[in-house]
């Protein structure tokens, strides 16, 4: 999910001093929005479908529900970095003003036994579980797995059949040996987000007192990459002020399972960065991504894997999304902050103040409750949600229409192509060239019309 994911509250003593900690800083209390608030939000932002969008109508049209499958337990609101760019506390939505610093055992408890209703009602094979924040690992090493064990006995107790994954998602400073035994004694995977494997990569990644946190987590890299069996991956996200290769060959030093290159959440109303040349026109994102891609597939031999590239890969042969950056598959996560209410996914946070609330929460809605909400259901619709040039595209069963915050414009919604399509699109054809190419077929992919921005 975002900026993929910066995390919570003053750091432990443990962690090194924090400085002053503007997440944490009470600030003016705001009186939670109800329902008819959120409604007029998502309305007055994103028509989109708010407004234009008739579930039952698209029920009626053969677009059944489908289940959530992963479930995102935001189990602290603050974080002990203050990353300039991150997408929970630094762009349009500043809604974890309003969260309690950290998810209550009764709010996990509650958490548990909705997941585990909503396993049983769909007879659910698997359901996901990611830790995340704010900086999940803020909990205590005795404390840490504490959400995912209660999952785990309400779905014993409702749906044996049911297995748990389980991941948490940090900035790795305070990875520690207890911290990573407690996760590992419980079956929970560890995912952490860096932007390279560099000093330099890592500048916007700094502490409340502008101190910079690489060092602290490139030690906990260290440690993890120890323990194979606890080591789910790196997320990084691209940044055109630096080298794409030396940023993916320093990454590599931390002996990364995989790693996930993400495009800045950004949208038509507030456009990606430019990069540090400016030039008009061009596709520097697919630059970037490109000059990767051949590093890593011309390799003799495979050192990690890199999602974005074997999704699409993937999609080129036909074979189902495994995430919800490409390709039609319907969406299946669901966030639960940590005071108990139900949203959407965090990424929307990049689009306007609200973006993800559903006016829902685990004491009055089921999740099945969730899958009717006007903002989930659209997600869920695969081409007939996109614009209307994305629709007719040849390339849309692998794009997808891009990822869903970034089809955003202000004051329209979520019916545009994505703010990356001219990018994505160079992409793709390139990956599709080498993959016929080393499949012996023809070098060329075909030509495809841009869509155009319509709804």
């Amino acid at each position: 999910m975002r900026r993929a994911i910066t995390n919570g509250s003053p750091p432990p003593a443990s962690a090194g001093p924090a400085g002053p900690a503007p997440h944490t800083a009470p600030g003016p209390v705001r009186p939670a929005a109800g329902p008819a608030a959120h409604a007029s939000r998502h309305a007055r932002n994103a028509p989109w479908p708010y407004t234009r969008l008739d579930v039952a109508a698209a029920r009626a049209a053969g677009h059944p529900a489908r289940p959530i499958r992963q479930f995102v337990l935001k189990t602290r609101s603050r974080c002990n970095l203050a990353c300039t760019y991150c997408y929970v506390y630094e762009m349009a939505d500043q809604g974890w003003r309003d969260q309690p610093v950290a998810m209550d055992p009764t709010t996990a408890a509650r958490a548990a036994q909705r997941i585990a209703e909503h396993a049983a009602a769909h007879d659910l094979p698997r359901v996901d579980l990611v830790l995340h924040g704010g900086e999940p690992l803020l909990t205590a090493p005795a404390a840490l797995a504490a959400p995912v064990e209660a999952v785990r006995a309400a779905l014993a107790a409702t749906t044996p059949r049911t297995r748990i994954t389980a991941t948490v998602q940090t900035n790795g400073t305070l990875l520690t040996r207890g911290r990573l035994a407690a996760l590992a004694a419980a079956g929970i995977r560890i995912g952490v987000s860096l932007d390279g494997g560099l000093p330099a990569h890592n500048t916007r990644r700094v502490d409340h007192g502008g101190r910079p946190g690489f060092g602290a987590a490139a030690r906990g890299l260290r440690l993890l990459a120890r323990h194979p069996d606890s080591y789910a991956g790196v997320l990084c996200v691209v940044d055109l002020a630096h080298d794409p290769v030396e940023t993916y060959e320093s990454l590599l030093a931390f002996a990364p399972p995989t790693v996930g290159l993400l495009l800045p959440l950004a949208n038509w109303s507030a456009p990606p960065p430019p990069g540090p040349d400016r030039r008009p026109g061009g596709n520097p994102y697919a630059d970037w991504l490109l000059a990767v891609f051949e590093r890593w597939w011309r390799d003799g031999a495979r050192r990690t894997r890199i999602r974005l590239f074997e999704e699409i890969i993937a999609l080129l042969f036909g074979l189902p999304a495994t995430t919800e950056t490409l390709g039609l598959a319907p969406a299946a996560t669901a966030v639960i902050e940590t005071d108990g209410s139900i949203e959407q996914a965090d990424s929307l946070k990049s689009a306007y103040e609200g973006a993800t609330a559903t006016g829902m929460a685990l004491d009055t809605h089921s999740f099945d409750q969730l899958l009717d909400h006007p903002g989930f259901a659209a997600r869920q619709l695969g081409r007939d949600a996109l614009a209307a040039g994305c629709r007719t595209c040849e390339l849309v069963e692998v794009c997808g229409g891009g990822h869903y915050p970034h089809r955003y414009r202000a004051g329209e919604g979520f019916r545009q192509p994505s703010v990356y399509c001219a990018d994505l699109q160079v992409l793709i054809r390139h990956i599709a060239a080498a993959v016929q190419h080393a499949a012996g077929g023809p070098r060329r992919a075909t030509a495809a019309r841009p869509p155009a921005a319509a709804s």
